[in-house]
């Protein structure tokens, strides 16, 4: 397909508006995943995988398509200045984010029928705990709709409330196991939950990384201590 400036900028577009309707659809499935699991409900569940499907689908598309853009502009030596190019690069990479967080979210769902199997009452803590990881979630998906670092740097910073969340159920689990009044198999399903929502958060965050260099062309590295932006070169 020839690709004018004016095309390839039109192309571009469309590329991103099909990655933030995947956004709007991962966040979604997040949302039922939690909404099913917490009420241990296996045919709520089930749908949540039906809805991957559409999202592995998507993702599939939009990579062929940003492939077919890239390929396009170098076979007809078209002059791509640095942002555009960075841009193509990151709605790569937030597509495959926004896949492997969908994916969580089916691990997730898939632990319906094991919490449904046990008895227990779901921690408060844990509630929080999903709800900061939709939080977050919905912020990275925002910021890449905006083009808004400053809202991407919010999300990184979040990071270590989502840890602290995790080892806040932990605990509480242990505690309940050792007084009797939690089991062993329903402390583990609740474990695995936990650190499947530490996995969707930092999916959001590499999103972040990702939507801070489009739009500044800055690369940040989380160091100990916090995150680290390592300005661009001239």
């Amino acid at each position: 397909m020839p690709t004018t400036p004016q095309g390839f900028t039109k192309r571009l577009e469309r590329l991103r508006a099909d990655l933030a309707e995947q956004g709007h659809r991962v966040r979604a499935i997040v949302e039922a995943a939690f909404e099913a699991t917490l009420a241990r409900d296996p045919v709520r569940a089930a749908v949540v995988s039906a809805q991957d499907d559409v999202i592995d689908r998507v993702d599939v598309e939009v990579e062929k398509a940003a492939v077919a853009l890239l390929t396009d502009a170098t076979h007809e030596n078209a002059k791509l200045d640095a942002s555009q190019l960075r841009e193509v690069l990151t709605i790569v990479k937030i597509n495959n984010e926004l896949e492997r967080i969908a994916d969580a979210a089916v691990d997730v769902a898939n632990q319906a029928q094991a919490l449904k199997n046990t008895t227990g009452d779901i921690p408060p803590t844990f509630t929080v705990l999903t709800n900061s990881v939709q939080g977050i979630l919905r912020d990275a998906v925002h910021a890449f709709n905006r083009s808004d670092p400053a809202l991407a740097k919010v999300v990184l910073q979040s990071e270590d409330a989502v840890e602290a969340f995790l080892e806040s159920v932990l605990k509480d689990a242990e505690r309940r196991i050792a007084a009797g009044t939690m089991s062993v198999d329903f402390a583990f399903s609740l474990h695995q939950i936990a650190n499947e929502c530490c996995v969707m958060a930092d999916h959001a965050t590499n999103m972040c990384e990702q939507i801070i260099y489009a739009v500044t062309g800055a690369i940040v590295r989380h160091q100990q201590g916090g995150w680290v932006e390592v300005p661009r070169s001239a």
